[in-house]
């Protein structure tokens, strides 16, 4: 079959395509910016990758007609819009229109557990969009997930940052909130295998796990897998905002991020039960096993996709990285150095493995400072690390950083800034003729600007000289 993926760079999107050609489908993926795309499949025969924008419908042209299935997997829980609510129905309607053209015979939605009275704005929004992708020219299929558990998954990482980090922690009241979580490998076998099932036209089914946990359950139980022994106390004084600014100073998450969960975590997420996994065989995994094999996939630097990569994980990029490559030149300070290098190969390895658990190969501890300071007046900081330790994609996210072109062959790798700045930089390494330049440029806003890279200017003279020499050593 010939399969649609909207959201094809997303968390599940990036896990769906190869399950899918792999059960011999030819797989089209919509991205906002191709330069992004999705590099891993670019050279896979069964994958084609178009640009369009569900918010532009004049992009929705590059749609094939012959398109069989489509996911719909388009979200914005870390959007910072004020109306995301307004802008993801937006998205469904200009999807459905587009592809009611098409020879679409079935939509697959997935969307969130919505069995309560009242609801997050976030599971309202996704409620919304169930009713507006309905449509008599295809069989529409809903499943509605809870928490998912998986490397890389929010979820995930946020309660690795609680765990990892606190073994006492004072923690508000909706930690006794109860869910159903759910593996991520169990959702993208519901997803893969309802293509074409005709059974599941115009049906919706809340998958999840077979446990109800509260949240404070699923700390301690990944304490557990973890081996670490972990107390928590609940408190019922801890308002929405303290507990959002909880969330945003201890784990990775950002401000935005961690506001909207906290919305949705005062919401008890219990699934209703149906024959979906008889239907489609599959067993879901207990909590534990979910943690476990996460671990494994981390142990084995094989993560596919994370949440930390997506574009509103920082606020500053829009979903167009072509945007930023061009760096400017004019009305920019730039610091430039290069170095004869003695191993291409090596020093491009590590370049490729710079940033994360590897650090910045000089001054790492002051690139650590830059981070907290970030943090502090509202930033990303260092947390968000990076997905794989030594791989990079165009649109991955590197520490307080984003890859906008990243391109092994030809020896260069371009980050733009997503720290709190007043202005714009860029930081650049590229090998030619043996010859490391490491260039970084700033695009100052105002005055500020200029007092801003004025003031960092004498450190940037030790770590930018000590950071090249490590690299071409």
């Amino acid at each position: 079959m010939k399969i649609l993926v909207t959201g094809a760079t997303g968390y599940i999107g990036k896990r769906l395509i190869p399950l899918l050609v792999q059960d011999g489908h030819h797989v089209v993926c919509a991205v906002r910016d191709k330069l992004r795309g999705v590099s891993s499949f670019r050279d896979e025969e069964h994958v084609e990758v178009i640009e369009s924008d569900f918010l532009k419908p004049e992009t929705l042209s590059n749609i094939p007609n012959d398109i069989e299935v489509a996911y719909y997997l388009i979200h914005s829980m870390s959007n910072a819009s004020s109306d995301f609510e307004k802008l993801e129905e937006e998205c469904a309607l200009n999807f459905k229109a587009r592809i009611e053209g098409t020879q679409v015979k079935q939509v697959v939605y997935l969307s969130g557990i919505t069995n309560e009275k009242q609801l997050s704005k976030h599971l309202r929004s996704r409620k919304n969009v169930e009713d507006s992708l309905s449509s008599p020219h295809y069989g529409l299929t809903i499943f509605k997930a809870g928490i998912i558990v998986g490397s890389g998954s929010s979820s995930f990482e946020i309660i690795r940052d609680l765990v990892e980090k606190l073994p006492v922690m004072i923690a508000p009241k909706w930690l006794n909130t109860k869910t159903q979580p759910l593996a991520v490998r169990d959702v993208l076998s519901f997803l893969s295998k309802a293509v074409g099932n005709k059974q599941l036209f115009n049906e919706t089914y809340d998958i999840f796990g077979p446990e109800i946990l509260t949240y404070k359950q699923m700390l301690l139980q990944f304490a557990e897998v973890r081996k670490l022994k972990r107390y928590i106390l609940t408190v019922p004084v801890m308002t929405p905002k303290l507990s959002s600014y909880w969330l945003y100073f201890v784990t990775s998450t950002s401000y935005k991020l961690a506001s909207n969960l906290v919305d949705s975590m005062g919401v008890q997420i219990v699934g209703s039960p149906s024959n979906i996994n008889e239907l489609l065989k599959v067993a879901p995994m207990t909590y534990k096993e979910a943690v476990a094999l996460a671990f494994e996939k981390i142990e084995q630097n094989s993560i596919i996709s994370s949440w930390k990569d997506s574009f509103v994980s920082s606020g500053r990029l829009k979903g167009h990285s072509h945007k930023y490559v061009n760096v400017p030149k004019y009305g920019c300070f730039t610091d430039y150095k290069e170095r004869k290098v003695s191993d291409v190969l090596k020093t491009t390895d590590k370049i490729w493995a710079i940033g994360g658990s590897t650090g910045w190969y000089y001054g790492t501890f002051l690139w650590k400072i830059r981070g907290y300071i970030d943090k502090l007046v509202g930033g990303i900081g260092l947390r968000r690390g990076r997905t794989s330790e030594t791989d990079l994609e165009v649109g991955d996210a590197l520490d307080f950083w984003r890859v906008i072109f990243a391109d092994r062959a030809q020896r260069k790798l371009l980050l733009y800034a997503e720290m709190k700045l007043p202005g714009e930089a860029w930081l650049e390494f590229k090998i030619e003729d043996n010859i490391l330049k490491q260039t970084a440029t700033f695009r100052p806003r105002g005055l500020a600007g200029r007092f801003y890279w004025y003031s960092v200017l004498p450190f940037h003279g030790f770590i930018f000289k000590g950071m090249i020499e490590r690299l071409a050593s």
